[in-house]
């Protein structure tokens, strides 16, 4: 598979939180599989809320460190950055679809990365944006996606 998957910021949480002992293992091959096919892409948006949320929020959680060389090793994924393009493009999915702000930002920056896929537990499984399919990776395995 070469399709782009955009990850949402909870897939990279539930793999470092010990405590969803359902979610984690499977968080963690979904990133094992966008690893090995170099198809994960994300935003800056997804990276600092990752980092507050492991370091801040998760308990336990990461030091700021392991928090740290997590977002270094996802850096090569290149991710998207916050421009006023994204923010005015946003504003048009958030009026159109209904989505919270930040949502919204998640599904443009997919949109704006050509992915295929956002995976989310957070929106609705399946929806469709354009070319861009929501994807719940916890109905699903990596095997079930075209």
């Amino acid at each position: 598979m070469n399709d782009k998957i955009f990850v949402d910021t909870n897939i990279f949480v539930y793999a470092r939180d010990s405590s969803e002992a359902e979610k984690q293992p499977k968080a963690k091959i979904w990133l094992e599989h966008l690893w090995k096919n170099e198809s994960g892409r994300l935003s800056a948006q997804v990276m600092n809320e990752y980092f507050v949320t492991v370091t801040q929020k998760l308990k336990p959680g990461l030091t700021k460190q392991q928090a740290r060389s997590d977002l270094r090793a996802l850096s090569v994924w290149q991710p998207l950055e916050i421009s006023f393009d994204l923010i005015e493009a946003s504003w048009n999915t958030q009026d159109k679809y209904k989505y919270s702000w930040w949502d919204s930002l998640i599904v443009t920056s997919a949109l704006f990365l050509d992915c295929t896929y956002l995976l989310s537990e957070d929106m609705q499984h399946e929806h469709q944006i354009g070319n861009l399919t929501i994807i719940n990776p916890f109905i699903i395995g990596t095997n079930e996606i075209a």
